[in-house]
């Protein structure tokens, strides 16, 4: 039923579109227009003005002719960089980037899943309740479309979105929590050879503070990480000022406060050795979720697996997607993989078979729903 050539070619077309995070516009006109010419009504939000950027969230709702609940699909239109000017290069059954970009399948395959699954289901008269499909906006970094979509505009009990890597049919069904946190390490500057002993270095007080730090793998459902530091101006001058960026992640969130409360007091303990001062702030960037496998939805994910004889694997995963904020706004919600492999990296690829494999597995979803 899947017209794979139609795929290819639609998945081609929409990677080779520049469409970074708050730069979404170029994408949604294109997916606008595609989805009238199916000869449905799409709506932009006011997401793109609430957060900075230029486009917002775009909603459409498909009638339905089953009387059944109502589903929503959803996909992310922005990219990571490297991801201006991408040129994908077929290569027999892989679609892969040519080296200097990311290839953008995260998330164009799950946007060319969404619109092929609706195609067939057209072409083919099959039986589905509802359906709404929600494009959103500045997922990567901050999952800020899906934070400002209004879900009373959204009247689904099933989320299946499409953002997941790995084989056809794992589904993730637990994801973590994420706290961003933000630190100002401020010590004193002094001449480094003259008078150091006048000194006191933010440098010294931040790297006493990570080697104290538990980092990395702290057990099965939480992780922590310092990812970027910054501060100094020259070698003869003692350092007073350090800007750090981390996070801890964790899908118990009484454990992700205890990280969140250890990594603080290592600051605050080694500033208080030194002498220096800190600044520690601690944000929530997305709630947990975790669906129970006797829950409704996962019923029709293994009634569709069989439908589409794929290996309904259910999976924690340890990143963050727009199905975070879906669960936490009353929908039950899924993270589908559709084929995605090696994203945010210039060696990023897709398999065409894994594609055309998450199309068939989407529209066994939507017409298991009962």
């Amino acid at each position: 039923m899947v017209n794979r050539k139609r795929m290819v070619e639609e998945f081609l077309e929409l990677v080779r579109i520049d469409s970074l995070t708050f730069k979404e516009k170029e994408m949604a006109e294109c997916l606008k227009a595609k989805l009238s010419s199916m000869g449905l009504f799409v709506e932009e939000d006011d997401a793109g003005l609430k957060i900075g950027g230029n486009s917002g969230n775009l909603i459409c709702k498909i009638e339905g002719n089953k009387d059944v609940p109502a589903v929503l699909l959803m996909a992310h239109m922005d990219t990571v960089a490297p991801g201006i000017g991408k040129k994908p290069v077929v290569d027999g059954n892989i679609i892969k980037t040519d080296g200097t970009t990311v290839l953008g399948g995260d998330d164009a395959a799950g946007i060319e899943c969404i619109l092929e699954a609706i195609r067939v289901l057209k072409e083919n008269n099959l039986p589905h309740g509802d359906i709404f499909i929600v494009f959103t906006v500045a997922e990567e970094g901050g999952l800020w479309g899906a934070k400002n979509l209004d879900i009373s505009r959204i009247n689904a009990k099933y989320a299946f979105v499409m953002d997941d890597g790995g084989s056809i049919g794992h589904v993730a069904v637990s994801a973590p929590a994420q706290n961003k946190i933000d630190i100002i390490v401020t010590g004193k500057a002094a001449h480094a050879g003259m008078e150091p002993e006048k000194g006191i270095s933010a440098i010294q007080i931040a790297a006493t503070a990570i080697s104290n730090m538990k980092l990395g793998r702290i057990d099965d459902e939480t992780t922590a990480n310092i990812g970027i530091i910054n501060g100094g101006l020259a070698t003869n001058i003692i350092c007073d000022k350090v800007e750090i960026k981390a996070e801890a992640r964790s899908r118990d969130m009484k454990k992700l406060e205890i990280q969140t409360e250890h990594m603080k007091e290592c600051f605050y303990n080694a500033a208080q050795k030194f002498g220096g001062n800190v600044d520690f702030k601690s944000e929530l960037l997305y709630p947990s979720f975790s669906i129970s496998e006797q829950d409704d939805i996962i019923k029709i994910l293994r009634a569709a697996s069989k439908k589409a004889g794929v290996e309904l694997i259910l999976e924690a995963t340890g990143g963050g997607s727009d199905t975070n904020i879906i669960n936490s706004k009353g929908i039950k919600a899924v993270d589908i993989s559709v084929g995605m492999d090696k994203v945010h990296s210039v060696e990023e690829q897709i398999c065409i078979d894994d594609l055309v494999k998450a199309v068939e597995f989407l529209v066994s979803i939507i017409t298991s729903v009962e």
